[in-house]
C-alpha cells in the first residue's frame, strides 16, 4: 500500500523502523529509505538503507523528504509525545510531499487471548483493559521457541482527534487510504 501510495522510487524517511520489516521491502522496490529507530540493536537488523539512531521526537536531519512515514500506532501515544512525533513528521516532509500513518483502527476493542501470525511470530493480546478512548495490555511475540512481550497503552483517535493533533504540528489530514481506517495521508498545511 505504501509503495502505491507514493512516486515511483520516492525517497522515503521511515521513523521506528524496528528490524527493518517496512524497510526491506520498499528498499527492494527501489526507494532509498532513511530508517530512524532509537534502538541500535533493532537498526542492526537494517539492510540497504541509511540508519540513524535517534528518538524521534528529538529528531533533526537538517533534510527534508518527500515521503516520511510513521506506522507502528506510533500517533496513539498521549496528547504531548503525539504532536512531537508529528512535528518531527512535519520539520522532515517536503512542502508538496505526503506523511503517510498508521493508527490503530477508531473503534479497535481487543480482546482478551486474541492471536494473529505475522509471517512466523505468533501474536497473542494479554491483560486487555480499556478506559474511555485508552486501550493497554501485554502483547507478547513468539518465534524460534522464544517470547517476547511488550506493555502497551495506547489513545484511540477518531479522524477528529487525529485532525486537531495534526493541525497542532502544521500538517491537516489528506485522505484516509484504506477501510478499516487504519492507514491515513497528511500534507503539510499552508
Amino acid at each position: 500500500m505504501i509503495h502505491a501510495t507514493v512516486a515511483p522510487g520516492a525517497e522515503i524517511l521511515e521513523l521506528g523502523c524496528g528490524v527493518g520489516c517496512i524497510t526491506h521491502p520498499l528498499v527492494e522496490l527501489g526507494h532509498p529509505i532513511v530508517a530512524v529507530d532509537e534502538s541500535a540493536e533493532m537498526l542492526a537488523h537494517v539492510r540497504g538503507a541509511e540508519t540513524v539512531c535517534a528518538r524521534i521526537e528529538a529528531l533533526d536531519l537538517g533534510r527534508r523528504f518527500p515521503v516520511v512515514l510513521l506506522m507502528s500506532n506510533l500517533v496513539n501515544t498521549p496528547r504531548d509525545k503525539r504532536v512531537a512525533f508529528l512535528g518531527t513528521c512535519r520539520r522532515h516532509v517536503t512542502d508538496g510531499g505526503i506523511v503517510l500513518i498508521e493508527r490503530l483502527e477508531p473503534h479497535w476493542a481487543p480482546l482478551e487471548g486474541a492471536e494473529s501470525q505475522i509471517g512466523r511470530v505468533k501474536v497473542v493480546l494479554r491483560h486487555i483493559e480499556r478506559e474511555g478512548t485508552v486501550v493497554s495490555g501485554v502483547v507478547e511475540y513468539g518465534a524460534a521457541g522464544r517470547t517476547w512481550r511488550h506493555a502497551f497503552a495506547n489513545k484511540l483517535l477518531d479522524d477528529a482527534e487525529l485532525e486537531v493533533s495534526l493541525h497542532e504540528a502544521g500538517l491537516e489530514l489528506n485522505r484516509v487510504l484504506d477501510d478499516a481506517r487504519r492507514w491515513v495521508e497528511a500534507k503539510p498545511t499552508g
